[in-house]
């Protein structure tokens, strides 16, 4: 059985070296929001240590379990 797969490539429209702070600040804001945004909707949970110490999977619902 032969899959076609199909890769989307973008492009930024500025590069991060050449950002100001403050829209270095909102651009890596915004790439986490897409990123939580995409393991969401995949079903899959956004895994993270938190400052505790404690690694923790957060997931869609808003619940966040303690995985160690």
């Amino acid at each position: 059985m032969e899959t076609d797969i199909n890769f989307k490539q973008g492009r930024m429209v500025k590069n991060p070296k050449t950002m100001l702070p403050n829209e270095r600040v909102e651009w890596q804001q915004e790439c986490a929001q897409q990123a939580r945004a995409y393991l969401f909707s995949t079903g899959q949970p956004l895994v993270y240590r938190r400052a505790d110490g404690h690694t923790v999977a957060e997931y869609a619902d808003g619940s966040i379990v303690v995985v160690r």
